[in-house]
Order: C-alpha cells, then structure tokens, then sequence
C-alpha cells in the first residue's frame, strides 16, 4: 500500500506543479517552448536537488522519464486551452493568483511526503532531520526554480507562510512515523495538514515577520 500512496502523491504532485509552472509561464508571456520548460523545472526540480542531497546519480528524472512526459503533456494541454482562450470573464480576472496558490499548495503537500518516503526508502529512515530536509527540499525545490527562472522573488521567502506548513507537515510525518512504526497514516495525515495549513494561512492573511522601511 505505501509504494501505491507514494505513486499517487508523486503524480499528484507532478501535475499540480507542472500546471503551476504552465500558468507562470503564460502569466510572463513566455513561449509554448518556455512554458514546457518552466513545467518541467517546477515539476522535477525538486526531485532533482533531492536526489543530488542523498547523493543518488543520475536523478530520478533522467532514469525515468515518465514524470519529464507527464509534466510536459500537462503543460500544453494548460497552453492549449489558454492559447485558444481569446477572453477571460471579469470574474475569472484572479484566476492567475488562485489557480498559482491552489496547484502550489497541492504540489508542496504532495512532494513533501514524496521526499521523506524517498529518503526513508533510500536508506536514511533513521536520520530524521534528513528525511524533514529531503521533504522541504522536494517540496518547495521546484517553485524556488521557477520563481528563479521567470525572474520574480521566490514565494518562499515572502508570502502566505510558503515554505512553514512543509517544515511542519514533515516534522509531524515521521513524528507520527516514529511512534506508530507505519508510514501510511503519517503521509496522508501531513499531507492534508500541509494543504490546511496553506489555506489558513491564505484567508487570515498570515505572514511570517517582516522589517518594513
């Protein structure tokens, strides 16, 4: 049952962050060829640190492909539509914003859990600051890239807590792990609490400190 929860949350993952990279890439005029690319970055970028931190080489992606396939049929099917999408109605004017934030929250969740089942079954699932790293790591790796990459401040430095429900989400995950000795209870319990935490976070406007001048 764990090698299936763990293909779910990676396709999960996948698609949400190769549709957040679509979007990002479109919302900065780029190319269908930029779009693919940021699609692939958001959605294997991750995985790739990930895999250079535990020291497994090649990366996954490139032994793989499957997912590199997955992310970049996402992304033109998300180009197509807005491609041929010649108006967007006044109510949909935010949909940039909210679609951004909804596939982020899903790709960081899923990924996180992703990172630390990859880690434990890499052999480190005794090195539990290891395995709460290679969950951030995972999870917030490619949005990092992406915001890099279409020239904008990475979100993980300054909006809606980005990065602490990850950090939180991982801390309870092979906390739960390390009392009730199974990993299917933890990854789906941290994976809602990660996306819970982000929607909190969203509507009461939560923010980490900030020196404003």
């Amino acid at each position: 049952m764990s090698v299936t929860l763990l293909e779910i949350f990676d396709f999960i993952g996948t698609v949400a962050f190769a549709i957040s990279g679509a979007i990002t890439g479109i919302h900065k005029k780029m190319d269908i060829f930029g779009v693919n690319i940021l699609a692939i970055v958001t959605a294997c970028g991750g995985g790739v640190i990930r895999d250079i931190i535990m020291g497994n080489f090649p990366p996954q992606m490139f032994i793989n492909p499957f997912y590199v396939l997955v992310a970049a049929i996402v992304a033109n099917i998300v180009f197509a539509i807005m491609y041929f999408k010649k108006t967007i109605p006044e109510k949909f004017s935010g949909i940039y914003e909210k679609g951004l934030f909804i596939f982020d929250t899903l790709g960081l969740a899923a990924f996180m859990v992703d990172g630390i089942m990859i880690g434990a079954n890499f052999r480190y699932s005794e090195n539990l600051f290891l395995l709460i790293f290679l969950g951030f790591t995972t999870g917030v790796g490619g949005g990092v890239l992406r915001d890099v990459l279409s020239n904008q401040m990475p979100a993980i430095f300054v909006k809606h807590v980005y990065a602490l429900p990850v950090i939180i989400g991982g801390i309870v995950m092979v906390g739960m792990h390390d009392i009730i000795h199974t990993w299917n209870i933890p990854m789906v319990s941290s994976f809602i609490l990660v996306i819970l935490l982000r929607v909190l976070a969203r509507h009461y406007r939560w923010n980490l400190p900030k020196v404003n001048y």
